[in-house]
Order: structure tokens, then sequence, then C-alpha cells
């Protein structure tokens, strides 16, 4: 079969198509044959090198789509989608025309979704929904401030907010952003390019703060969020771009009695959470995302227009 490898980190240039075996699913898996693959900004970061967890050689992809062809007989046939787990790092991932998984890390493809739109779900629904619903323990009525609510993550903690009933606040770096994103459940946005971060968020909670805030951008902005936190807010951190390396008064943060949160998700937790989505997947409460496709055999090529801003929006490669 074929399948996008690398054997070596620090440059895009080390993937490329391979011909390699089929592998043959072990107790408790199933053989999944690719149909629809998304490419994740955490799929180029693992081919430069900066994931820890990543052992050599790999497949990389962590979303997947596609057909059960082998394993339980209840799965035989199955159209299917999933994340998660240790996909693409220390397990062959989905860039390739079929992948072994945990049984328990499949489900049903929404009933309303192609499989381009199923695979492309995966990592942005996981992690807003972990994010804010997991570690932050987001509750109805409270005021959550979502910066980058433009892109595929933030736009997705905005639709979960929404549908918790807390009031969302989105922030972006100009006005052509909130154009652009004026679909999205936000109550209030904050331009960036005009309005600091805390004072925003204040203006708009009567000076109480934002109860959680999620940060997909990170670096200089992380001290900005926790200056918009109201006391005893939580912020989930997601982002370490530029620079993994960010300061802020520890003594600030003490006395607000904040909180800062990160996790991981295993296979089952995964599709655990996947599974709780998929009625508001099916309901239209969380419509598909716009793709681009391309085959898989474009693969190293689509990493690099991706790494150099070349190619926006979600990605998915078909085998």
């Amino acid at each position: 079969m074929r399948a996008l490898r690398f054997e070596k980190t620090g440059s895009l240039d080390f993937l490329s198509i391979q011909d390699v075996p089929k592998p043959s699913p072990g107790p408790g898996e199933v053989l999944v044959q690719i149909k629809a693959a998304a490419v994740n900004p955490s799929d180029i970061k693992n081919v430069l090198g900066k994931m820890r967890i990543t052992t050599l050689p790999r497949t990389p992809g962590r979303d997947f789509s596609g057909i059960v062809v082998q394993g339980p007989d209840a799965l035989l046939g199955k159209s299917v989608f999933g994340s998660g787990g240790n996909l693409g790092f220390s397990r062959d991932g989905s860039h390739a025309e079929f992948m072994t998984v945990p049984e328990v890390g499949v489900l049903p493809c929404p009933k309303n979704f192609s499989f381009d739109q199923s695979a492309a779900i995966g990592v942005a629904h996981l992690t807003a929904w972990s994010a804010l619903i997991n570690a932050a323990k987001l509750q109805p009525g409270e005021t959550v401030l979502i910066l980058g609510a433009d892109g595929a993550v933030g736009s997705a903690a905005a639709r979960i907010a929404h549908q918790r009933k807390a009031r969302v606040l989105g922030a972006v770096r100009n006005a052509a952003k909130i154009a652009a994103a004026r679909d999205l459940p936000v109550d209030v946005w904050i331009n960036l390019e005009t309005t600091e971060l805390s004072a925003g968020a204040r203006a708009a909670t009567n000076g109480k703060g934002a109860d959680v805030v999620f940060d997909l951008v990170g670096g200089a902005m992380f001290e900005k969020c926790l200056s918009a936190l109201a006391w005893r807010g939580r912020q989930v951190a997601i982002s370490s771009s530029p620079d993994p390396r960010v300061s802020f008064s520890l003594v600030d943060f003490y006395h607000n009695e904040s909180r800062l949160d990160s996790l991981k998700l295993g296979f089952e937790d995964a599709a655990n959470i996947l599974r709780e989505m998929t009625p508001g997947f099916e309901s239209g409460e969380f419509p598909p995302p716009i793709v681009q496709t391309f085959p898989l055999t474009r693969a190293p090529e689509i990493y690099k227009e991706i790494n150099e801003g070349r190619l926006k929006g979600k990605i998915v490669l078909n085998p």
C-alpha cells in the first residue's frame, strides 16, 4: 500500500510517498481502508521534530474516516471516523491507504457528513471540547473568552460554548476576521487591532472578566489572557508558538486564584467525546467544515504549502 513516511525529523523534505506492507490488526484492533484524512498543524510539527513522543520511521496523520475491512463482524463494512491516541506519533497514522486502530477508537460517521467532512472534524473539535468541558468545566451562564475564535479550533469552541449556554467573547486580530466569522455564535467580538484584550473583556463583562479564557495563540498573548480572567477564572492554553517560554506575575496569578490546564486524550476518550458531539453534527448545530481535498500522492508538497501559508483552511488527503 502507499503511505506518507518520514524516517528523520527536522525538515519537511524528509517526507515521501512509499510502498509499505499493509498492516494487520492485532487483538482488539480493526483495519480501516482510509477514504479521507485531514492534515492538522500538529502533523507538520511532528515531521519538524516538535513532538517528543514520536518514534521513527513513521506515517503521520491523526484524523481519519474510512471503511472497516477487517475486525469484529459488527464493524465490518461500516463507515467510521476517529482521531486521538498516539496516531501519527508512536503509531502509524492516517496518511496512508490503510491503517490499524483500536476498535474503541472508531465510531460511525455522522449521517449527513461525507468521508471528507468526517475526517476534518476530529482534532479541532476534540481540542475545543477537552479544553472547555473537560479542563475548564465550563458551566451554563458563564462567560468564555476565545482568543483566535475565527480558526478551526476557535470556531468549534464558540459553537460548543454556545451549545452549553455560555456567553461567548471572541477575540481576533482585525475587523476583517470578524466579518469573515459572522456566522459563529459569538455574543461580543473584540478587535485586537483597536482594543486591548483585557479592556475589551472587562468592558463586555461589567468589569468582572471572563470565567474561562481559551488561549489558542500563546506567546506574548499568554499574560494578556491571564489579565482578562475573572476572579477564580480558568485559563486553558494550547499553543506554544512562536516561543514556548512565557512570563507572567505569579503574585497576580495566585491572588486571582486562577488555574491553568492541559489535557491529552487516548483513543477511547477521543471516541467518547466525538460520540457525544455526533448529535450536534447531525442536527447542524456543529456544521460540517468546508474542506479542500488533494490526492495522497501530493502530500509532501501539500505539507510544505500549508507550512508556508500558501494553503489555508481545512485540508484533506484522499488515498
